[in-house]
């Protein structure tokens, strides 16, 4: 590979993107790294069960998943734009290998295990703001940027649903420990694949000081920008509160009288439809209908769980979460509107906030509906958090609207 940057000359669409040779192998890079995420989430949580007997240590494993992205996106995103991004990715994949593979050695105590759960979590806004930010690169800030985001959304919807099967799998043929040290293979191929399948490009802002100050500048000047700052929170809000089907499915399938076979249909029926939508809106939609489509579905994309006032059945629920899914598909227009509004030196920062906020509010969401549960009935949870999640999108639209849009490279506006 050389150091020259190439414009990619593809055809429109998904398979003009994966004509990207460069996009293939983040694209293979991204399915590897994040099976091995899936895989060895279930393994970690399984092998700290077995060793301790306690549940809440294993679903305290579980949770640490979460937890760690704010420290890591807050305090380490300055590293996304002062390093050339190729190395970032690479080195944040063997952090990642080398933690797991730690995980394995039978005299890693307990808290060693979760001490390196936390680690990866810690590592993985980086890695994810830094390949987001060299996408830009790769593809365009245009019509192929959006679809090529797209695509690595579907891999990580079908990751969960692949990723549980192939983990349960797993550990039927190998021990918790044998499927960990898999995916640290997992890990190590990832890097390979970004190591020799990119190009190497220098890094985006040069910078001398304190990391820490960088990354919390990077912040301050995200949320500083009235439009930066709205669009980002357009990422955060919706996902927030469509956590709750999700989070208490368990006990929702337990209210019905379902078994654990509807609990797994209603667990896959939300990533099914962002899929799904996220297929049509790139397939069929122009980029203008994508464009004037984000405001409603961001706000549409959380009515459907209203349903769940009336305590639905198994497949009306199950249809609710469809719809839920299909409507995340305004991610594609709000993707080309956050590229636009990002300066390129700032990109790689804002991007790992952006992606250190949505998983880390997804945490608290799980975490505020279940405590919801707590007081009130299941469905009612799920149908409140469908409510108050609405009304907070409406707002962020309605303001949203006020601004005055540039519009984008395609000629067209934004809003």
């Amino acid at each position: 590979m050389t150091d020259q940057l190439v414009a990619p000359a593809a055809p429109a669409g998904y398979t003009g993107v994966l004509a990207v040779p460069e996009f293939r192998a983040v694209f293979a890079a991204h399915t590897l790294s994040l099976l091995g995420v899936v895989v060895s989430e279930i393994a970690l949580t399984v092998l700290v069960y077995d060793l301790t007997g306690s549940p809440l240590l294993s679903a305290l494993t579980f949770a640490l998943g979460f937890l760690p992205y704010l420290v890591g996106g807050t305090l380490l995103a300055g590293v996304a734009d002062r390093y050339p991004a190729r190395r970032v990715l690479v080195l944040c994949d063997l952090v990642c290998a080398g933690c797991v593979a730690l995980m394995v050695l039978p005299m890693t105590p307990v808290a060693g295990l979760l001490v390196l759960r936390c680690a990866v979590a810690a590592v993985a806004p980086v890695f994810n703001g830094t390949r987001m930010a060299t996408l830009a690169d790769i593809l365009g800030q245009g019509e192929h940027f959006v679809l090529g985001r797209s695509l690595l959304r579907i891999v990580a919807q079908s990751a969960q649903l692949v990723g549980f099967g192939v983990g349960g799998v797993l550990l039927t043929l190998v021990p918790a420990r044998g499927a960990i040290a898999i995916t640290a293979v997992t890990f190590l191929c990832s890097g390979a694949l970004l190591r020799f399948g990119t190009v190497r490009r220098p890094a985006r802002a040069g910078g001398s000081g304190a990391l820490l100050r960088e990354s919390l500048q990077g912040a301050r000047l995200v949320f500083r920008d009235r439009r930066m700052r709205l669009l980002t929170l357009l990422f955060w809000v919706p996902p927030m509160f469509a956590v709750a089907p999700e989070a208490l499915a368990a006990p929702y399938a337990d209210r019905i009288g379902a078994g654990s076979v509807a609990l797994g249909v209603l667990m896959c029926a939300m990533p099914v439809g962002h899929v799904a939508g996220e297929l049509f809106a790139g397939s069929v939609l122009s980029a203008a209908a994508r464009s004037r489509a984000v405001l409603p579905l961001a706000v549409c994309s959380l009515l459907p769980l209203l349903a769940y006032a009336v305590r639905p059945g198994l497949s009306l629920a199950v249809l609710v979460l469809l719809l839920a899914g299909l409507a995340s598909a305004y991610g594609l227009g709000l993707d080309q509107w956050y590229v636009a509004a990002v300066p390129d030196e700032l990109r790689g920062r804002a991007m790992t906030l952006l992606t250190a906020g949505m998983m880390t509010l997804q945490g608290l969401g799980m975490a505020a509906a279940g405590l919801a549960a707590e007081f009130v009935p299941v469905h009612h949870a799920i149908a409140c958090s469908g409510a108050l999640g609405a009304v907070c999108v409406l707002v962020l639209a309605i303001r949203l609207r006020k601004d005055r849009v540039p519009k984008s490279e395609t000629g067209l506006t934004t809003i």
